[in-house]
């Protein structure tokens, strides 16, 4: 069976689209089709009801899905042990959001070579969807996200919160900010809240989807924008950031999203390391909300909750 029919087949059934399938894969929709017609035509059963509205899974698409999973997983598995190197015994691929892995991410990655000598680490970036796709084909065993997307097989584990601060690349910002100010679209409940909160910077003439990226933008020119405080914390110590007074703050939950065939002792071993790590990046994050209360003239609001 051709691998890449099967992860084609599990991602139009994730999308319900053949088009959102298509950008998913970066490959053509005719490409798609063409896949799905040859999966089709080798189980003798259509596998998706067509429609203008979508794509949705037959009763026998629906019963192969699991056999999908199950063959990559298998196929996953057998190509990173042959794989492993010569004086490990067990390995394990991690993925993160660009914001994630500094400050959390590599320390893990640090503790767990520590702790766990015949492990052999790989490590993966990418966005929500890309990270999701990879924890269903088994491409991966783990992700740390900020906006967890289940799919079967999957289970999410909360780590910290996360705090979205706002800060200014020259000392002694106020709240009048103006056009020096960018947008950073950290999804759409912050995008709401900010509107209320916000409005007069809601449309500034920048918006970055960046993430945390966008803070060597801010860095690097006269600019304020909404960044996570545990990653900031570093710029805030050196004197290249500076927290604007009295500007509210956003919660922003970050998770651990595991594949739930993941060997037990593996597990078990992970999580308590990246425990270990998720308290002292909570830590940081602690440091620079106490830091934004102490020189705000007024209790720090929260972007978002309800009077």
């Amino acid at each position: 069976m051709d691998i890449t029919l099967l992860k084609t087949f599990l991602e139009v059934a994730a999308t319900g689209s053949f088009v959102s399938a298509s950008e998913r894969l970066y490959v053509t929709q005719s490409a798609v089709s063409l896949r799905i017609q040859r999966l089709e035509d080798t189980l003798g059963k259509p596998l998706f009801f067509r429609s203008k509205a979508g794509a949705e899974l037959t009763p026998a698409g629906r019963e192969f899905e699991r056999y999908a999973l199950s063959m990559i997983r298998v196929w996953e598995e057998a190509r990173q042990q042959i794989a492993i190197p010569e004086g490990f015994t067990r390995s394990l691929t991690i993925g993160a959001q660009y914001s994630l892995w500094p400050r959390l991410g590599f320390r893990w990655i640090d503790v767990l070579r520590r702790d766990m000598p015949d492990l052999n680490i790989r490590a993966e970036l990418g966005m929500p969807d890309r990270l999701t796709r990879f924890l269903v084909e088994g491409i991966m065993q783990v992700g740390l996200v900020y906006n967890p997307n289940l799919r079967p097989g999957l289970s999410a584990q909360k780590i910290f919160d996360e705090e979205l601060v706002m800060v200014a690349s020259w000392p002694d910002p106020t709240l009048d900010i103006g056009r020096d100010y960018v947008f950073v679209d950290w999804g759409s409940e912050f995008v709401g809240a900010h509107a209320i909160a916000l409005p007069e910077l809601t449309n500034p003439g920048l918006t970055m989807s960046l993430g945390a990226m966008a803070a060597e933008f801010v860095i690097n020119r006269r600019a304020a924008a909404y960044l996570p405080a545990r990653y900031i914390k570093k710029y805030l110590d050196s004197g290249q950031l500076h927290l604007v007074p009295d500007a509210p703050r956003f919660p922003y939950p970050a998770w651990a999203v595991w594949r739930d065939d993941m060997e037990e002792v593996l597990r078990g071993e992970a999580t308590k390391a990246l425990i270990t790590v998720a308290k002292a990046a909570a830590q940081d994050g602690d440091a620079v909300i106490a830091a934004l209360e102490d020189i705000s003239e007024e209790e720090i609001e929260i972007l978002g909750e309800e009077e």
